[in-house]
């Protein structure tokens, strides 16, 4: 099997096509992401090219055909938490979700601020949907937001640097959190779960 080149086998016009069209049409997704970990527009922007300037540095290490995506929220989720280490001026231990609840929380970030950035999830999931997820707590929302993205659960564990295992399930236990908090709604709209779990049986 033919290995996938790299980037530095690479010309530079290849390069810059190969960010143009593997890395950019990531940015709204990352933007995203960079939100929900920082509940600050501004903030998140300045994540995101930083993100991006990171890349180009380390373009070398990244093989064509790979999942780009997982790769760049990986190296946004680094910039992270060296940045917010750096802003403490003092080494903070912990995996990157200590981080997050620490900034969320001890920082006074709201989860009540949090906007997905762009009009997709409110396309994908309406209004009330999405005031479910973000009332959900901090580890099954970001699980849910990667879910939402089409991550595999092993690059979901990279990216959260939890074991698999961990990730099945708190997506399991999320989403039936994401159940419950929906079944009002669902109820609201018509659709008659007793009725579905009866035809179920049948």
């Amino acid at each position: 099997m033919e290995e996938p080149p790299k980037f530095d086998k690479l010309s530079d016009e290849e390069r810059d096509n190969i960010i143009i069209r593997d890395f950019v049409p990531f940015s709204d997704a990352l933007l995203n992401f960079a939100f929900r970990l920082t509940y600050d527009e501004a903030k998140a922007e300045d994540l995101v090219q930083d993100t991006f300037e990171k890349a180009c540095k380390a373009i070398s290490t990244f093989q064509v055909g790979t999942n780009a995506k997982a790769w760049l929220f990986t190296i946004l989720r680094n910039i992270f938490i060296n940045d917010y280490r750096k802003s403490k001026k003092k080494q903070i231990t912990g995996t990157f979700e200590d981080v997050e609840k620490q900034h969320h929380h001890v920082d006074g970030k709201s989860a009540n601020t949090i906007d997905f950035g762009d009009e997709t999830f409110k396309e994908m999931l309406g209004d009330e949907v999405l005031e479910a997820v973000e009332s959900l707590q901090d580890d099954f929302r970001t699980i849910i937001f990667l879910d939402l993205e089409d991550f595999k659960y092993a690059e979901m564990a990279k990216i959260l640097q939890i074991p698999q295992g961990t990730v099945r399930s708190r997506l399991h236990r999320a989403r039936n959190a994401l159940k419950e908090k929906l079944l009002e709604y669902s109820l609201k709209m018509g659709y008659n779960t007793k009725e579905k779990k009866k035809n179920k049986k049948k």
